[in-house]
């Protein structure tokens, strides 16, 4: 699996377009495999689960960004079956709040970070505000800025300023223990609109369709370039981002789940050893038990 987490990552200095990246890659892997494959990878991060948990060292946060329809909750759900829900905390970043508009756009994010030990998930992130409010720069409005009273005082600054926001934050809780992955669910405008449509038929699944899904088709192009541009400027070695086809559902729970166990087998975690004194109550107790 090392050829395919270096195939999707992307870091500072690295050359980087997405049209260069075919949303339907799966390389040498069949369909049919994928359920074996997974439920390994899973086990496997499961385990360092716990050590993450007992080394009280680290947090982990994933991170997923995609357009509608790119498969973020089947992704989210598969990749994180079979380990410890209590270990785990999951936000779904909606529409900002009026108390969250009247604080920076960090606030609400920092807030929901996970604590050492603990794994993260943030479906969507700060980084919708480099995504939709690029693409709808009037949504800026709301967050009352010094300065920005009208679309027209947005300027290329203010944005190169909300990458420098994103790295300097990425980059103290790099320092601070928090190791984060950042997944790009790259899907094709023609798999968004198959995925739409089905979504439509299936009585089941069309309350998750709304009309304004189809309205953002029509800034496609934008949200892309939006995309890129976030991703060059914030792809760092400390947070990197991976960028992974999204065409086929079933390939890109592997790579994340590839990526996630990789990231974690990185951080050579280990249970706690106990101090002498410790281990000595231990086995006091060890023979209380015993005589009972």
């Amino acid at each position: 699996m090392k050829g395919i987490i270096n195939k999707f990552k992307i870091t500072g200095g690295k050359k980087f377009l997405l049209k260069d990246m075919d949303t339907s890659w799966s390389g040498d892997l069949k369909k049919e495999e994928t359920d074996e494959i997974l439920e390994g990878l899973i086990k496997e991060t499961a385990v360092l689960q716990s050590e993450l948990y007992a080394d009280n060292r680290y947090s982990l946060l994933v991170i997923f960004q995609a357009m509608d329809a790119a498969g973020k909750d089947s992704a989210i759900a598969h990749t994180l079956s079979g380990l410890n829900p209590q270990g785990c905390d999951v936000v779904s970043f909606k529409q900002p709040s009026t108390e969250e508009l009247d604080h920076d756009f960090l606030w609400r994010h920092y807030k929901a970070l996970p604590q050492r030990g603990r794994i993260g998930v943030h479906n969507r992130s700060h980084y919708e505000n480099v995504l939709i409010t690029k693409v709808h720069p009037e949504l800026l409005l709301n967050e009352h800025l010094p300065g920005i009273g009208n679309v027209k005082k947005i300027k290329k600054k203010f944005w190169q300023q909300r990458y420098e926001s994103i790295r300097t934050f990425e980059q103290h809780l790099a320092e601070n223990g928090t190791i984060m992955i950042k997944f790009f669910l790259n899907v094709s405008k023609e798999e968004q609109k198959k995925r739409f449509l089905a979504r439509i038929d299936d009585t089941d699944k069309n309350w998750k369709f709304s009309a304004s899904d189809v309205y953002e088709r029509e800034f496609w192009g934008d949200y892309m370039k939006a995309y890129e541009k976030a991703i060059q400027e914030t792809a760092t070695k400390q947070s990197p981002w991976y960028v992974i086809p999204a065409d086929k559902k079933w390939f890109t729970r592997i790579a994340i789940s590839s990526i996630i166990l990789d990231t974690m087998m990185k951080l050579k975690l280990e249970y706690p050893v106990l101090a002498k004194e410790e281990k000595e109550k231990v086995e006091d107790a060890k023979r209380i038990l015993l005589a009972e």
